[in-house]
């Protein structure tokens, strides 16, 4: 995710297979797309450390956790880890061939998320000048997601404004 320019260089990096320059929203998330963790860092911080460190905290958090599926990103190293900590971890391929856009199973599920967080205006860039407080921004958006389902009511996003 891109920044601003009033986050400091210190917390913020260059990912190289993205070329983007900015932080990482590292978000596991359940069937329904409800967050379990996020972590933000440095774009330049590599998937597999972001996946260890969200097995951690779910493991942690949420025992029941059994199963997860992963991005490619997430390689060798997040899937030991995922088995030390009795998650079964597949990482979910892309069809063989596949031209354009196609829908890669389980793995809607977290880009749906993404998108659901991105009509908060507050995330549509990073502006906050340090991740813990990304983090607390993406809490609060998916609370009020949680809301809007539970109330069944629709409010109004940012750019309906």
């Amino acid at each position: 995710m891109k920044t601003s320019a009033n986050v400091p260089a210190t917390s913020e990096g260059i990912d190289a297979g993205e070329k983007v320059a900015g932080r990482k929203h590292h978000i596991g998330v359940d069937t329904l797309g409800l967050l379990l963790a996020v972590w933000v860092t440095a774009a330049s911080v590599s998937d597999n450390v972001g996946g260890m460190h969200l097995m951690s905290h779910i493991a942690a958090t949420h025992p029941r956790v059994t199963r997860a599926w992963a991005d490619t990103g997430y390689r060798t190293k997040a899937i030991e880890h995922g088995a030390r900590l009795g998650i079964d971890v597949e990482v979910v391929q892309r069809t063989p061939g596949a031209i354009g856009f196609k829908v890669i199973p389980r793995r809607w599920v977290v880009e749906r998320t993404f998108g659901l967080l991105m009509h908060h205006r507050r995330l549509a860039r990073d502006y906050e000048t340090h991740p813990h407080r990304s983090e607390a921004i993406i809490h609060v958006a998916v609370i009020d997601l949680i809301s809007r389902r539970l109330t069944r009511e629709s409010t109004l996003n940012w750019r309906d404004t």
